[in-house]
């Protein structure tokens, strides 16, 4: 066993085995209808505005294919207003950031490099598009900033290998595409031909989309 295999080794046994999932976010905002006025124009689902007593109201936002959600209110925090900087992945950061300003939401411009400090940035996306190293940012009315980040494979361990799942259907048919991409090198050095070319055709194309996109979500080795 390497000196590597040892620490992974370590790692896995470090980690807990109940299930837990993030499921909410509580955000400070000073001004409750300004904030979701905001959420709401940002295209994020209203799940709830409640307010069951005095003195305590709930509104809870889920951000599209997200499976944890956002809070704020009256009567939730004791933070100040703005002091929450949060993080969002998303597969295209040009085409998230276009939809976030076609909304008419305010947005950095993109950048890649290292998200901190601020100098270190380099102006527009990651040249080879590198999961994990493009960003932008966008911040509420109250300084709450949200900063974007654009993942397409996961590093190893950063999710279980035992399950797969797609937080919306973009999300689904951006992976397809990066799939049918490597597919198609995977044909060429296996000396057949497309998979919508009928001649010498890979009639096991489905498994390997299924591993393919596993092992990219997982982080685990892309199938040759």
């Amino acid at each position: 066993m390497t000196a590597t295999e040892g620490h992974n080794a370590s790692h896995d046994a470090a980690v807990g085995k109940a299930g837990m999932h993030l499921e909410v976010e509580v955000i400070a905002v000073s001004d409750i209808d300004r904030a979701k006025q905001f959420y709401q124009q940002l295209g994020w689902r209203l799940d709830d505005d409640a307010a069951p007593i005095p003195g305590l109201r709930n509104v809870q936002f889920t951000p599209p294919g997200s499976a944890a959600s956002v809070s704020f209110g009256l009567g939730l925090t004791t933070a100040a207003p703005g002091s929450t900087q949060g993080g969002l992945t998303v597969p295209d950061i040009e085409a998230a950031r276009r939809e976030v300003t076609s909304r008419g939401i305010d947005a950095s411009d993109i950048w890649h490099g290292p998200p901190f400090p601020a100098e270190a940035r380099q102006p527009g996306p990651d040249p080879d598009r590198t999961s994990y190293g493009s960003f932008f940012s966008i911040t509420d009315p109250d300084g709450n900033t949200w900063l974007v980040q654009e993942v397409t494979t996961r590093l190893p361990g950063r999710i279980d290998t035992a399950g797969t799942s797609f937080g919306s259907t973009a999300d689904l048919a951006s992976a397809l595409r990066r799939a049918e991409t490597a597919h198609r090198e995977h044909e060429k050095s296996a000396g057949r031909s497309h998979l919508f070319h009928r001649t010498g055709q890979d009639e096991d194309w489905p498994a390997w989309y299924a591993a393919y996109l596993a092992a990219e979500q997982s982080g685990a080795d892309l199938p040759a």
